[in-house]
């Protein structure tokens, strides 16, 4: 299959997005939360979420706390099971402190996300550690980092977030040659809070950018999504339903049953506050 040169790199990569693109997301996200309390209502979950995260990390790491962050994460939940187990939980909480180490200086954070996901097997199995890395450091800091999760854009695999919203034609069958790196993600962030704030949106707006980015997403599943997606993103009544999970915000319920699973693929029980 023949595809398109690839983008030129750039110290400061240039996005080229696709406003009627966004705007179709921002009019479904608009409609389909509106009978779940709005848009605002997924901004204060992702409030409390960061709260956790920051609570959690600015201390030694527990392993109930731990498994706790990870059912909130939906592409690490599924997959994190085996260092999530007394007897790994020790090491896998160094990994994660040498990962926050650091984290005011953001000049650091792709050689410490590179670093962390080289202490782990380099596999398929694997490839939610980088989502685990991305979304520790975002909501553990929300202001110095955007989403950097592989469904917002993966370079390798050509496929995210922001090839949804690029502009061009037959978009499927060019390359994005953007990194996936720290800058990408933070110019992507850049450019969608100021399109929020061409549509009014002043306030919460880093938030509001994390609903967004997820609702783009929620719409590729709906239209694309293949078996390994459909599995954890079944049930599709609820319209907000993808946009929901991708954020992680249906980690835990009222009985502290979380969607986090055991090595022997059980649901893990937290226990509710």
């Amino acid at each position: 299959m023949a595809s398109a040169q690839p983008v030129v790199r750039t110290d400061r990569p240039q996005l080229e997005l696709s406003g009627p693109k966004l705007r179709l997301s921002f009019e479904a996200l608009v409609s389909r939360a509106e009978e779940q309390g709005g848009v605002e209502a997924f901004v204060a979950g992702l409030k409390l979420k960061s709260t956790l995260f920051r609570n959690a990390l600015a201390g030694p790491l527990d392993l109930a706390t731990l498994r706790t962050l990870c059912a909130h994460m939906a592409t690490v939940r599924r997959r994190a099971g085996p260092y999530l187990e007394p007897d790994a939980s020790d090491a896998f909480h160094a990994r994660i402190e040498r990962l926050i180490e650091g984290r005011e200086d953001t000049s650091t954070a792709d050689a410490r996300i590179a670093r962390f996901c080289a202490e782990f097997p380099q596999d398929r199995d694997h490839r939610w550690v980088r989502d685990l890395a991305a979304e520790l450091l975002h909501y553990a800091d929300p202001e110095r980092y955007p989403l950097m999760q592989r469904w917002v854009w993966d370079t390798r695999a050509n496929t995210g977030v922001l090839r949804e919203i690029w502009h061009g034609e037959n978009v499927d069958h060019i390359t994005i040659g953007v990194p996936d790196g720290y800058a990408t993600f933070l110019v992507l962030r850049e450019e969608l809070a100021q399109y929020l704030a061409t549509n009014g949106v002043f306030r919460d707006v880093l938030f509001y950018v994390d609903v967004l980015t997820a609702q783009v997403y929620a719409d590729y599943i709906s239209e694309r999504g293949g078996t390994y997606l459909r599995t954890d993103f079944a049930t599709p009544e609820d319209p907000m339903l993808h946009t929901r999970r991708i954020l992680g915000l249906d980690g835990v319920d009222a009985s502290g049953r979380t969607r986090l699973k055991a090595s022997d693929g059980t649901a893990v029980v937290v226990e509710a506050n």
